[in-house]
């Protein structure tokens, strides 16, 4: 039987056949041994070994990559929130540092736009990519991984790629902790507490869940499901769901517990038409942070997730070890 005849030759034969990581193989197959520090030997023995077991094919049809781009591409869903937009930055200041050129593509949380943009940033052969707020990465993961680029999860973790990301359980705990206190400095009714925003069955959403209804049972406080409005992103939707509150229980909750920036933003449309007395019954938590809260009529205390830390992790996760052990890596979240 010929080899035409035979099943293609895949990078598993070829880490089978030299004792490494299909990771390494796939690094050193399209050019980037080099920069993840794989020994020039090691980068020998694996090409000797694939043109060996007829993965040449393969390696025409992929151009060899051996040569740089200078690329490095990051996908977000947006820029609107300051959580986002500081990722942004600081990956296109690190990327630049390191003498790469940083593309930045916002899919605007359509599965459709994130495969899109993932195989254009591939064509034109990114040497790594980070995928951020995405919920289902993995697609996304395999398809970095076929292409041999090293690939990072931020924000919201897939299990086909290291991923980075805040510690939303414990800093939701934390955050529910202090508004629960000021409730009770204030002499309110502990069971008045609301959670707004977010989507049920996501990575985030579900740990901070998590983590608001652990305080408030640490305190005493029985669960009531009433307490979650769990009404997604867009700030039209947070803002209805309060006025929703507002008009079954004829004022504000006594403490507000807000999921993210997008729903704080729905939370001060509604608040804005209301009296400075009803304002000031209520306190707020955001698990995301702007510096213009400090100027907001009414008691808030925001979280800030560890942007530069998050980074820190997602660039040491490039390694061909990181790639392959696909770890997660949680980052505490800061008082803002």
């Amino acid at each position: 039987m010929t080899r035409a005849a035979r099943r293609k030759t895949t990078i598993y034969d070829v880490a089978a056949a030299t004792n490494a990581s299909a990771a390494t193989v796939s690094l050193v197959l399209n050019g980037s041994w080099a920069r993840y520090r794989i020994k020039e030997d090691t980068a020998r023995r694996i090409t000797e070994a694939a043109l060996r077991l007829g993965y040449n094919v393969n390696l025409t049809a992929r151009g060899l990559r051996l040569s740089r781009s200078g690329l490095a591409g990051m996908i977000l869903p947006h820029y609107r929130n300051r959580f986002f937009a500081d990722l942004a930055e600081a990956f296109e200041a690190e990327t630049r540092r390191r003498g790469l050129c940083p593309i930045v593509v916002s899919t605007q949380r359509d599965e459709t736009v994130e495969v899109n943009v993932t195989r254009t940033l591939l064509a034109q052969r990114v040497e790594f990519l980070f995928i951020v707020g995405v919920p289902r990465p993995n697609p996304l993961d395999r398809l970095c991984f076929a292409a041999g680029v090293p690939c990072v999860n931020l924000d919201l973790p897939g299990s086909g790629a290291p991923s980075v990301v805040s510690d939303n359980r414990g800093g939701a705990e934390r955050l529910t902790n202090i508004l629960i206190e000021k409730v009770a400095r204030r002499g309110g009714s502990l069971e008045a507490v609301l959670y707004l925003g977010g989507v049920a069955g996501e990575y985030a959403t579900d740990n901070r869940v998590a983590g608001f209804t652990d305080a408030l049972r640490a305190h005493g406080i029985n669960f009531n499901p009433e307490c979650l409005a769990l009404c997604g992103y867009p700030p039209a939707r947070a803002r209805d769901s309060l006025s929703g509150y507002f008009t079954r229980h004829g004022r504000l909750p006594m403490g507000l517990f807000i999921n993210s920036i997008a729903a704080f933003e729905g939370a001060i449309e509604f608040a804005s038409g209301l009296s400075a007395a009803a304002l000031d019954g209520c306190v707020a938590g955001c698990f995301d942070w702007d510096p213009f809260a400090a100027c907001l009529p009414f008691d808030v205390t925001m979280l800030r997730q560890d942007v530069e830390t998050m980074m820190q992790h997602a660039f040491e996760a490039l390694t061909p070890a990181r790639q392959e052990t696909c770890s997660l890596v949680v980052v505490p979240a800061v008082l803002a």
